[in-house]
This record gives structure tokens, C-alpha cells and sequence, in this order.
């Protein structure tokens, strides 16, 4: 199970005004052998509160450094304490390398690849770009990145770079809200906005699989254009940084639910199976944290698949999914923030993967 280890903060530089870029040296350098497009989850207390926060990795895997970039919130700690209060030198606590909001590169391949970002989603798409041209040499990429305006551009001065070196197989497309000249690169990006570019810029049927980074409405009307245009569902990978409200919803109906009937659990975590009694409308995350278990966690919105687990035994229903592919959920593989147990005994294993 994965565990939280010290990593040294060795650079800080900012990519914009309100977001920087940490460079990172850790204590186990095997433990944080990382996929493009995979992130790391910090731990940090914040006046007798401690915080679970998931970042990006944005260096390419075959840079020979670990970097995350970390955009101001109003309002984050987090966020707010990277960007103001850390120092070259400061020591922060992280969990190895997770996610998979990537897909496979290998040297003899040739593919297409379509990215979508909006803000700060750049940042995992940028480990995904600079590692698929690194190791394809026959492979190109199409990034189509949304901002407000050009000073809001994060990593301007890397993508430029990256053009420049990749100058045959890299298009870049900047869409921003504000301070563009030509209609098709103004505004926010919507189906019209895809239909527009597919006509014009992006050949959609010479696409092999898009990647999707941004705010989640963003998004959501991204992927329906792509699949209007051809894209198959396992064509197109998303990455979400924000929680969506219907998991709000869904939580209140289970919180109806009338019965003093509860569930035994069987909870299995770094190889020790834990006895946990639970409610209907409990989850299990909730229930393993409430018997004081290191259950891994973070976003606890369904957003990250970090409190990824494998219910061996028993009915459940899973309320949100933003993380896990199909085939995972049908091996079983849960949410486990998400995962409420329908049956009156569930076996859930989280050192399964």
C-alpha cells in the first residue's frame, strides 16, 4: 500500500504570477518512478488540520526530474502555502506516483495524439507531450490549450521550446477568452468551437486518442464533439481537477435510506484484514478512517483514483467515477469514497491493483 515519503524541494520557479513549479528530490528515488500524466498526493497540516492534496506531474519521464506545477487558489492552504510560504530547502510528504490519465509509448509506433487543456490541466498534459515525442520519433501531437488571456499562459516559455525542438511533429493552438485577433481562436472552447477546428486545423480522422485536462464542463463538451467526430469512448482519456456536484445529489438519496440493519465489512490493507462495522449510508472509506486505518485518500469526490480499491465480495454501488476505465469497474475495482454497501457483509481489498 502506498505510504507517504519525504521528497526535498531542490527549485522553485514561477511559470506565472499565481502558479509555480517545484522541483523535487526524494529520499526513495524508486518509489517516485513515474508514468507521464500521473500525479502525486501531499500531505500537509495546516492549523491542527491535515490536508490531502493531488498535483500534477508536469516533467516528461525521460527528463531525469520530478517537477509539479501548483496554481494559487483563493482560499487553498495548500495552494496558497506553496506559492507564498515554501523554500528551496523545505521538506513536503507525498505519496508515490498514481493515476491513469495516460497511455503507452513505445519507440516503434507511430500515433496521433490530440490534446485539450484549459488552464492549469495543462500540466499533466505537458508530462504526456514530452514524453510521447521523446520516445516516438514517427509520432505527433496537436495541443489546443484555453486561457483567459496571454498572461495566464502557464508554461509559455516551455511550449515554445518544445515547438521549437519538435518543429515538424508539435502544433500548438492557444484559444483565449480575450486578446486574439481571429474568431476561431477567441472564446471559450464548446462543440461549435471543436466543429470549427476539426473543419479547419485538426484532422479528427487521423486522431489515435485525445487527452482531456480542464474544468468539467470544458470537457464534457469536448468529448461529446469528439465522439460526434468519429472518436471511439476508449479513444478519449480525461483528467478532471474539480469535483462534480452530482456526486452532492447522489449522496443525499443514500443519506434516506431507512434501515438500522448495518454492513460487516472485511477491509484488507498492507496485507493485515481489518473486522469494520458500517451503515448503509457510510462509505468505506469513511468507515476504514473511522477504525483509524491508513486508508490512502485524497480529492474524496471521485475525482482522483487514489482510494482505489477491489470489493471481493458483496453488493455496492459506486455514486461517482471520474477515474477508473470500464474494465476496472467491471474487475470490481472501486472508488472507495464513493462505494456504499448495499449487502449486509463486503470484502473490500485495497492491496489489489
Amino acid at each position: 500500500m502506498a505510504q507517504f515519503h519525504p521528497l526535498t524541494v531542490t527549485d522553485i520557479h514561477h511559470t506565472i504570477r499565481d502558479a509555480v513549479v517545484l522541483t523535487l528530490e526524494p529520499d526513495d528515488p524508486a518509489a517516485f518512478k513515474f508514468t507521464q500524466g500521473q500525479y502525486l498526493t501531499f500531505r500537509k497540516e495546516f492549523d491542527g488540520t491535515v490536508l490531502r492534496r493531488n498535483y500534477s506531474i508536469c516533467s516528461g519521464a525521460d527528463d531525469g526530474t520530478l517537477q509539479v506545477a501548483i496554481k494559487r487558489v483563493d482560499g487553498g492552504a495548500f495552494s496558497n502555502y506553496a506559492n507564498e510560504d515554501l523554500r528551496v530547502g523545505d521538506r513536503l510528504d507525498a505519496m508515490p506516483p498514481m493515476g491513469n490519465f495516460y497511455s503507452d509509448v513505445s519507440s516503434d509506433r507511430a500515433k496521433s495524439y490530440l490534446g485539450f487543456a484549459g488552464g492549469p490541466g495543462v500540466t499533466p498534459v505537458l508530462s504526456i507531450l514530452r514524453t510521447a515525442l521523446t520516445r516516438e520519433p514517427e509520432s505527433t501531437f496537436t495541443l489546443v490549450y484555453a486561457n483567459r488571456a496571454v498572461h495566464t499562459i502557464m508554461f509559455r516559455e516551455e511550449l515554445e521550446d518544445l515547438k521549437n525542438r519538435f518543429m515538424e511533429r508539435l502544433t500548438i493552438v492557444h484559444v483565449l477568452e480575450s486578446g486574439q485577433d481571429i474568431d476561431l481562436f477567441s472564446g471559450r472552447i464548446d462543440q461549435d468551437k471543436c466543429t470549427a477546428l476539426f473543419k479547419t486545423w485538426i484532422d479528427i480522422d487521423q486522431i489515435d486518442i485525445a487527452f482531456i485536462c480542464g474544468p468539467e464542463p470544458m470537457m464534457m463538451a469536448i468529448a461529446e464533439a469528439l465522439k460526434t467526430h468519429g472518436l471511439r469512448k476508449d479513444q478519449i482519456k480525461f483528467e478532471l481537477f474539480g469535483a462534480s456536484q452530482e456526486g452532492l445529489l447522489a449522496r443525499k438519496a443514500v443519506s434516506k435510506r431507512k434501515t438500522d440493519k448495518g454492513t460487516a465489512a472485511l477491509v484488507t490493507l498492507d496485507g493485515t484484514t481489518h473486522s469494520v462495522e458500517m451503515t448503509k449510508d457510510q462509505s468505506v472509506l469513511e468507515a476504514a478512517l473511522s477504525q483509524n486505518l491508513e486508508a490512502p485518500h485524497a480529492c474524496r469526490a471521485g475525482v482522483c483514483s487514489t482510494c482505489k480499491a477491489k470489493v471481493t465480495k458483496g453488493e455496492y454501488e459506486m455514486l461517482i467515477n471520474h477515474s477508473l476505465e470500464d474494465y476496472e469497474v467491471e474487475a470490481g475495482f472501486v472508488l472507495t469514497c464513493q462505494c456504499y454497501p448495499l449487502s449486509d457483509t463486503l470484502v473490500v481489498d485495497y492491496d489489489q491493483h
